[in-house]
């Protein structure tokens, strides 16, 4: 195992959950993408990319279960680089037929990816706030099979994501928008400017 890089990747998720809780704290990071949030995702990403094309991905066997977390967290935060999550994910599904990558990984960047392209989500793991103000699942493709299908990449029953989700949100500060209808419009404008949306 490479101790040196497991724990240069569990710094960077660290680094990265700091800046974030400062963001929420100050109310800064529900007004967009952060800016120094956007640059931070994207440096980190740099690093991992050039890391895969290097070694190829920091698996079990390389980094241990919690830097291959670590890994994993990186290529889903990436929100701002279309080919490189895209490209993660090929990796990474090949990566848990081989057993280096546990399931739960890649249901949550397969959601992601569905998410941002506009897609519906597979195993109901991607929130946003609904017009109840309630964080929600954003649509799922089959909810009658939902659970089966979480319960294939290793994660608890709908019903308890959501609770947890929403635990979670209350724990870090998150809150709805003031004006839904154009935050929506505004991630809409976004993804398309990126290259999430045609």
């Amino acid at each position: 195992m490479d101790q040196n890089l497991r724990q240069k990747l569990i710094a960077m998720t660290e680094e990265a959950k700091r800046v974030r809780a400062t963001l929420s704290i100050d109310g800064s990071l529900f007004q967009g993408y952060n800016e120094k949030l956007r640059n931070l995702h994207n440096s980190q990403a740099k690093f991992l990319a050039d890391l895969v094309d290097e070694q190829g991905w920091p698996g079990r066997s390389k980094v241990g279960e919690d830097g291959a977390a670590a890994a994993w967290m990186i290529a889903q935060q990436a929100i701002g680089l279309p080919r490189f999550m895209r490209a993660c994910l090929e990796i990474i599904e090949s990566e848990v037929a081989r057993g280096e990558v546990p399931r739960w990984q890649m249901a949550l960047l397969t959601d992601r990816i569905r998410w941002l392209e506009g897609r519906k989500q597979v195993y109901g793991t991607q929130f946003d706030w609904d017009d109840k103000g309630q964080l929600s699942p954003v649509p799922i493709e089959d909810e009658s099979r939902v659970d089966a299908l979480r319960a294939l990449a290793d994660l608890k029953p709908l019903a308890e994501g959501i609770t947890q989700r929403r635990h979670e949100a209350a724990q870090n500060g998150e809150y709805p928008p003031g004006n839904p209808v154009a935050r929506r419009q505004e991630f809409e404008d976004w993804a398309k400017a990126i290259g999430w949306r045609g």
